[in-house]
């Protein structure tokens, strides 16, 4: 993670649900590493992880946002992982990119939203989502910012909306995307071992 507090806390809460999952106890281990640099420097930290903890199998993803960093460094993660993995097809990179930022994906579990904004206005947008929902402000480093979400919002609907923003942009980068993310992909992916109650509130049936 690019962030130092704000996605680890959010992904916090996946890991937490998963790792107590009787199923997958000891099978599905999660790593979450705030490395609090942007753009290519988190897949480059990402390699540099993976070399020194000898990782030969499983799925590394980068968790990154636009904010203003140059178009050709935040396109490039995508294009650095799509070379990773066609050495190691056991070892998988993802680029879980927002743009501009992770408060995107949030802001999508409570409606879709595809006006190319500044980002403070993503956080203008949940500041008055949680007062109306009586839960105060909505905070950077947020301890309980899964729960809440999960709570409050509407995953399945989240991931719907960030699809399909993704599927209107096919063809563009991620930088011509704007607003879009695709963290929804790594979301889908940890759904798949949460325990079956909660399971449900991610996936559509069938997933």
């Amino acid at each position: 993670c690019e962030g130092q507090q704000t996605e680890p806390n959010y992904f916090l809460g996946f890991k937490k649900l998963i790792e107590e999952n009787p199923i997958y106890k000891d099978m599905v281990l999660i790593e979450i590493e705030p490395c609090q640099a942007e753009t290519m420097r988190v897949i480059g930290m990402a390699e540099d992880y993976v070399k020194k903890n000898k990782i030969l199998k499983g799925q590394v993803w980068c968790v990154y946002d636009k904010d203003s960093f140059p178009a050709e460094h935040f396109n490039g993660v995508e294009k650095r992982a799509n070379s990773l993995n066609k050495i190691t097809p056991e070892l998988q990179y993802h680029a879980a990119w927002s743009n501009e930022c992770i408060e995107f994906w949030f802001l999508l579990h409570f409606a879709y939203y595809t006006a190319n904004n500044h980002r403070t206005e993503y956080i203008s947008f949940l500041n008055a989502k949680f007062k109306e929902l009586g839960i105060g402000k909505y905070q950077k480093n947020m301890n309980d910012i899964f729960t809440i979400l999960m709570e409050y919002g509407n995953p399945k609907l989240a991931i719907r909306y960030a699809k399909r923003i993704i599927k209107d942009g096919a063809g563009k980068t991620p930088t011509e995307i704007a607003p879009g993310t695709k963290v929804y992909e790594l979301v889908e992916e940890l759904a798949k071992y949460l325990p079956e109650e909660v399971k449900i509130q991610y996936l559509e049936k069938g997933n």
